[in-house]
């Protein structure tokens, strides 16, 4: 790990700034609009969530700097796991199963698309590599994983089922749900198969990183 104080703000500060560009482009901010539906994705909830952290982890480097003893700019490596899991399924899901989906319809290399979809999941996990000691994860946080992308589906299928609407399918119906993959109207019973495998998948991803925290503390 880097352990130089100077290297992580920079990092963090730069991080900050380019995940919170990514979702103000994505709302349409720079362009003198303001998309708040897009809100109600996981992908703008997942970077906030990023966003935050970023935020915090910038500002207690930049307290730690200030520190004449402090040695370690590893801060809320537990939390920081977490988001990082969860913000990489933001990256997953788009590439692999939504791509497919939205080719030729979606303009897919835009700033914006790159930043929510790419950019900032892989500067979550570069900090985590970069800047996280190791031993510090307990085993139940590769279930803590599962909190907020659950709550999020639950939420999204309370609004669909209440009636809230994304817009008008090719078929004419309306869209009550974000993504496909748990579009009840739609596929039915198959949503609940989508959605266990991608909770399958992440908790798999999230054992690697409880595994290789545990491994390189072993080796060390």
């Amino acid at each position: 790990m880097i352990k130089s104080g100077k290297i992580a703000f920079v990092f963090r500060v730069a991080s900050f700034f380019i995940a919170t560009a990514g979702l103000l482009d994505l709302m349409g901010v720079f362009q003198g609009n303001l998309y708040t539906g897009v809100l109600f994705y996981y992908t703008a909830q997942s970077n906030i969530f990023a966003i935050i952290l970023f935020g915090v982890l910038a500002v207690k480097t930049f307290n730690g700097l200030r520190s004449d003893n402090k040695k370690s700019v590893c801060y809320f490596p537990r939390l920081l796991m977490i988001c990082t899991v969860d913000v990489l399924l933001t990256f997953v899901v788009f590439w692999i199963l939504l791509v497919p989906q939205l080719a030729g319809t979606f303009p897919l290399w835009t700033f914006s698309n790159l930043a929510v979809h790419a950019i900032t999941p892989l500067l979550c996990l570069i900090d985590y590599i970069l800047f996280s000691e190791p031993r510090r994860l307990k085993y139940q946080d590769v279930y803590y994983v599962t909190i907020f992308p659950l709550c999020y589906v639950i939420a999204s299928s309370v609004l669909g089922l209440a009636g809230h609407v994304y817009g008008t399918a090719a078929d004419g119906l309306p869209v009550r749900f974000p993504y496909f993959f748990f579009d009840f109207d739609r596929i039915g019973l198959w949503s609940i198969a989508y959605i266990a495998g991608i909770v399958i998948f992440f908790l798999i991803i999230s054992h690697v990183f409880y595994y290789f925290s545990h491994r390189k503390s072993r080796g060390s």
